[in-house]
Order: C-alpha cells, then sequence, then structure tokens
C-alpha cells in the first residue's frame, strides 16, 4: 500500500439463517465493487440458503463459519475487532435474540460481542414475529445499545403472506452503511432513539381527473434527510408527496398526494415527534373547484378561467403546535431575495432553523448536489457551498443536535 493511503474499510457481512439471505448476495457486491474488504460470516441455518462456494466467490475471501477453524487466529476475537463495520442482513428473530441477550454459541454472535464497530442489523421475518413482544423487547435492548436495527419493509413475505418483514432492498442498506462508515466510529448519537419526521417531495393539487398543479420537488433531499437520521439512529417517519425514488431502508413510509393530506399527515405524526424537517414543497395554492370530468377545449378556442385558492402553510402550522424541546426545520426555496424572504418565514413560522436555496428549472430541484445557507432563530448563520445532499443533511443534523434538549 503507497504510504499515506488508508487501507480500504474492512466489513464482517453477517448472515442469518433466513430466505432473504439470497439478497445479502447483493449487499456484498455493492460492498465489494465499491472497494471494502469483506468477511462473510454466515450462520450455519444461512449455509442451507447461500453456501459457503457462493460467498467465497463473491468476497474473494475466504468463508468464516466456525469458531473452533483457524483457531489459532482467534477469529471470534480477530473479526471483530478488526472490523470498521458489522453488518448483518438478514438478522432473522432468532439472532436478534441471541445478541440482545450476549449469547455467544456460534461465530456471529462472538463477532458481535467483539466489535467495538458500529453494527447495522437488517432484520427480516414474518409480521407476527416482528411484531411479537419478545423481538419488540430485544429490538429495543439493541437499540439502546446504540445497534443500529433498521425497520424492515412491507410487502411480500415468503409464501402468499404480505405485511411488514420484508427486508429492505440491499441498495438502501447499503445506503446507511456507507453512512455510517463515512462517520467512522465516534458516531454522533445524539438522534438515537429520537423521533424525526421529514417530508419529501412535492404535492399535487387536482384540477381535473388528468390534471394537476404541482412544482418540480424531487424529494432528494428528503430522502437524504431520512437516510442519514437513520444512519444516526433515529426512528424516521417519512411523509413522501409524489416521489420516485427507492423507498429508503428503516423508515415508516407514509405516501401522500395533496397538500392537505400532507398536513394530516404531518401534523400527526409531529406531535410525538422531536423533529420535523419539512423537506416537502407544499404547493402554495389549489384549484378553487374541482371539474369531475375532463375540461375540454372550447370550441372557440378560448382557454378557460382558474380560480384559485390558498393552501395552509403547514410549517406555520407546526410551529403554532411546537411542543416544548420540539426542533422544527423549515425550508424557503426562493428565486430572488433569498435570505430576507427566508428570514421572514423564519420568524413568521416559529421555526428553530431554515434550509434556504435558490431554485429554477437546472438549480436544486432534481440535482445531486446543492448549496444552502442555513439561519437560526438565535441569528446564525451557516453557508454550505455545492455538495452532495446527504453532505448537506448531515451539516443541519449536526445544528439540530445541537439544539435537542439532553435527556
Amino acid at each position: 500500500m503507497p504510504a499515506g493511503e488508508r487501507p480500504a474499510p474492512s466489513v464482517v457481512l453477517g448472515v442469518a439463517g433466513g430466505i432473504a439471505a439470497y439478497k445479502a448476495c447483493e449487499l456484498l457486491r455493492l460492498f465489494t465493487e465499491s472497494g471494502h474488504r469483506v468477511r462473510v460470516v454466515p450462520t450455519e441455518a444461512a449455509l442451507r440458503f447461500v453456501g459457503e462456494p457462493t460467498w467465497a466467490a463473491l468476497s474473494g475471501a475466504p468463508v468464516a463459519t466456525q469458531v473452533w477453524a483457524d483457531a489459532h487466529e482467534v477469529p471470534h476475537v480477530r473479526l471483530g475487532r478488526d472490523a470498521d463495520l458489522v453488518v448483518v442482513a438478514p438478522a432473522t428473530a432468532d439472532l436478534l435474540a441471541r445478541a440482545a441477550h450476549g449469547l455467544a454459541d456460534d461465530l456471529l454472535t462472538n463477532v458481535l460481542l467483539t466489535a467495538r464497530c458500529p453494527i447495522v442489523m437488517a432484520p427480516a421475518m414474518h409480521t407476527e414475529m416482528w411484531e411479537h413482544p419478545a423481538t419488540v423487547a430485544n429490538v429495543a435492548t439493541l437499540r439502546q445499545r446504540g445497534v443500529i436495527v433498521l425497520d424492515p419493509d412491507e410487502g411480500r413475505l415468503t409464501g402468499p403472506d404480505t405485511g411488514k418483514g420484508r427486508l429492505p432492498e440491499p441498495a438502501e442498506i447499503f445506503a446507511v452503511c456507507r453512512r455510517v462508515l463515512r462517520r467512522g466510529v465516534d458516531v454522533d448519537d445524539t438522534l438515537r432513539g429520537r423521533h424525526v419526521v421529514v417530508t419529501a417531495g412535492g404535492t399535487r393539487e387536482p384540477l381535473d381527473p388528468v390534471r394537476f398543479l404541482g412544482n418540480r420537488s424531487s424529494g432528494k433531499q428528503g430522502y437524504a434527510f431520512a437516510r442519514t437520521a437513520v444512519a444516526r439512529g433515529a426512528r424516521v417517519t417519512l411523509i413522501a408527496a409524489n416521489v420516485a425514488l427507492p423507498d429508503p431502508a428503516g423508515v415508516t413510509l407514509v405516501r401522500v398526494e395533496t397538500t392537505e393530506q400532507l398536513r394530516v399527515a404531518t401534523l400527526q405524526a409531529a406531535a410525538e415527534a422531536d423533529v420535523v424537517i419539512m423537506a416537502a414543497a407544499p404547493a402554495d395554492f389549489r384549484p378553487a373547484e374541482y371539474a369531475a370530468q375532463k375540461i375540454k377545449k372550447s370550441a372557440t378556442g378560448e382557454a378557460p378561467v382558474l380560480t384559485l385558492a390558498v393552501n395552509p402553510d403547514i410549517a406555520a402550522e407546526l410551529g403554532e403546535r411546537k411542543k416544548p424541546g420540539q426542533i422544527l426545520v423549515a425550508f424557503a426555496a426562493e428565486t430572488a431575495d433569498a435570505l430576507p424572504n427566508a428570514r421572514e418565514k423564519l420568524i413568521r413560522k416559529r421555526a428553530d432553523l431554515i434550509v434556504v436555496n435558490e431554485v429554477g428549472p437546472d438549480r436544486v430541484f432534481g440535482q445531486e448536489r446543492t448549496s444552502v445557507t442555513i439561519l437560526g432563530a438565535d441569528g446564525s448563520s451557516v453557508e454550505l457551498t455545492a455538495r452532495p445532499k446527504e453532505e448537506v443533511a448531515d451539516a443541519v443534523w449536526d445544528l439540530v443536535a445541537a439544539r435537542l434538549p439532553q435527556p
């Protein structure tokens, strides 16, 4: 290795014995193709679903399966101690129970006990198992200890069953792991156990059965807030308005369409939240009347006249209802006089922070990078030049964490 060059991050991929083990092959590929060094530690049950040769071929490294193998290298200590990240996908109900109770009856649970790096677990099981009080208690115990336990997705399970318990998509698990690795061992745990609500996307106001008023918001910044909050150990409710992006791993996702639907869902979720991030772009106006049939062109070619009504200001209503200690982050997308307009909104909406950006057809909306200024109710101002939206989200979370009351 050239002098001064840092070694590639070392990852232990634990695989428990569930049908979703086959999806861990894709997660392994994402790690190896992005330059990570990966050692796979499958349980004995996992090897019934995916064999050892597959893990070895995909990782390019020997597969560790037994405490007794290569005993002179003390693998049950070395693997966990040397790792930069341990991720378990899928994590079955059995594996969660053994980890929560500190059992060390196979190599994977030994690794979990010796690891001093961040640990991410992606559960997968039937809905009844996920919702059983024993599993709920085990997950709470692990999270209290600092383990990042992702909520499973909802969808098709084994056989004809559907419900909550599906393994999140490998790309989304990888996105969380990437953020955890970027922050390193000294992870800021001020969001651990906190309930955060994030809104994303742009609302649509129906004009007739085929037309609507809307905006260009893609939802990328809101989804970046959700992913980075999960990586910090928060419990995340993501309220998405017309977003065509993959579901982030580990969030409770609520889909809405109109501003009123966004308002109802956000107010309900915010009632018990520690932080609310209003990254969505609600439509300011809606048609005063909805046409039940498609509006046709007139024979004379005259355009119809539309009467608009003003939509409620959700962020301002949240500011009025804000409970003690709750942090509200508003957004101001401006085309002119950005900072003066944002300062007025910050005061009027009673927000703690407001994220300001200048927008246009080729600026911010739908882009991977953005430039923002973050204004605080305390008079502070932080300017962030062009950078990935996840880095902007992390910078805002740092400011939020500094304002949260200590438990």
